[in-house]
C-alpha cells in the first residue's frame, strides 16, 4: 500500500463542478454524508413562498428526516436562515417525523459556529464540512460532521405514495430476509387470508383489498429482518417475547410500535409467541 497526496478542489470557483453536481453525487449515495442508512425522499422540494429545499432525506429504519442545504464556499447568513426556514416548514407540515436541519458547506466558519450556538437546545442542526479531492483524473467528496446538535410515528398513508417492488427489497436487503417477510405473512394469514405484502420505498407493509393494513411493517436487511408491530406497550407482552429469546430492540412511543429483530431460523423457533403477538396487533388494528 502506497501513500498518495490528494489535491483539494475549490468547488465554488471550479468551471465544471457546481452545486447541482454535488447534489447529484449525494443523491446517488446519500450515506456518504454520514447520517446513517438514509434514503432520498425528495430533491429540489418546493417550499411555499420560500424557494426549494436541496435534499430531503429519510432514515430507512426510523421516523427521522433531514432537511439538507448545500453551500459551495463558506457558510453565509442567508444560507443559515434558509436552512432553518426549510426545516421549520417541513416539521410543521409533517410533525409525525423527527426533523433535523443539515447544512453542508466547503468552509464551516467560526462565526457560523458562534451564531449557531445561540440556537443550542432549540433547533436540531448539523453542520457538515465538504471537501472535494482529486487524484490524477479522479475526483471524490469527503464529508465531516463538525457540529452535531440533534436535540429533537410514521404516516403510513404518506409512504404509500413511494411504491417499490420485491426486487427493490431483495437488492436493498436480500432474498433470504425478504423470504422472512413471507414467513411472517403466513402467520398473519391464520387470522386473515386476504392480507398481502405491500412494497414501499421505506418498508414492506401489509394490505387488504388494496388498502393498507399496517399493523406490522417489515424492513429487510442483508442478514436479518426488522419488524415493527403496532401494539400498546405492556410489560407482560415485553417479558413474553424476551423470555422466548426474541430480540426486542425497543419500543417507539410515538408510533406505538415494538421493534423486533429476527435472524434466519428465529421465526420457526418462536412461531407460537410470534403468532400470539401478531394476532394481538391484528385484533388491535380492528382490520375488517
Amino acid at each position: 500500500m502506497s501513500y498518495v497526496t490528494f489535491q483539494k478542489i475549490d468547488l465554488k470557483n471550479h468551471p465544471e463542478f457546481n452545486e447541482r453536481w454535488v447534489q447529484e453525487r449525494i443523491g446517488e449515495n446519500p450515506t456518504i454524508l454520514g447520517l446513517g442508512d438514509v434514503i432520498v425522499k425528495d430533491k429540489e422540494r418546493n417550499q411555499p413562498r420560500a424557494g426549494r429545499l436541496d435534499l430531503l432525506l429519510q432514515d430507512a429504519d426510523s421516523s427521522s428526516r433531514y432537511e439538507v442545504e448545500i453551500q459551495l464556499g463558506s457558510t453565509e447568513e442567508s444560507h443559515i436562515i434558509r436552512t432553518i426556514e426549510y426545516w421549520d416548514i417541513e416539521r410543521r407540515r409533517y410533525p409525525q417525523y423527527d426533523h433535523t436541519a443539515v447544512i453542508v458547506a466547503e468552509d464551516i466558519t467560526s462565526r457560523f459556529l458562534n451564531v449557531i450556538s445561540l440556537f443550542n437546545g432549540f433547533i436540531p442542526l448539523l453542520a457538515i464540512q465538504m471537501n472535494a479531492l482529486k487524484l490524477d483524473e479522479n475526483v471524490g467528496l469527503m464529508f465531516t460532521t463538525v457540529m452535531d446538535q440533534r436535540t429533537l410515528g410514521l404516516d403510513d398513508e404518506e409512504e404509500i405514495e413511494e411504491p417499490a417492488d420485491r426486487a427493490y427489497w431483495e437488492n436493498r436487503g436480500s432474498k433470504k430476509s425478504v423470504a422472512m417477510a413471507d414467513e411472517l405473512l403466513e402467520i398473519a394469514h391464520q387470522f386473515d387470508p386476504a392480507l398481502e405484502l405491500n412494497y414501499n420505498k421505506f418498508y414492506i407493509g401489509l394490505a387488504k383489498n388494496g388498502q393498507p393494513c399496517n399493523f406490522m411493517l417489515f424492513r429487510p436487511k442483508k442478514a436479518f429482518i426488522r419488524i415493527e408491530l403496532k401494539l400498546a406497550f405492556t410489560q407482560e407482552t415485553s417479558d413474553r417475547m424476551e423470555e422466548a429469546g426474541i430480540d426486542v430492540t425497543g419500543y417507539d412511543e410515538r408510533s406505538g410500535r415494538y421493534r423486533i429483530r429476527l435472524q434466519p431460523g428465529d421465526i420457526e423457533k418462536n412461531k407460537d409467541v410470534l403468532s400470539e403477538v401478531i394476532e394481538k396487533a391484528y385484533q388491535a388494528a380492528r382490520v375488517g
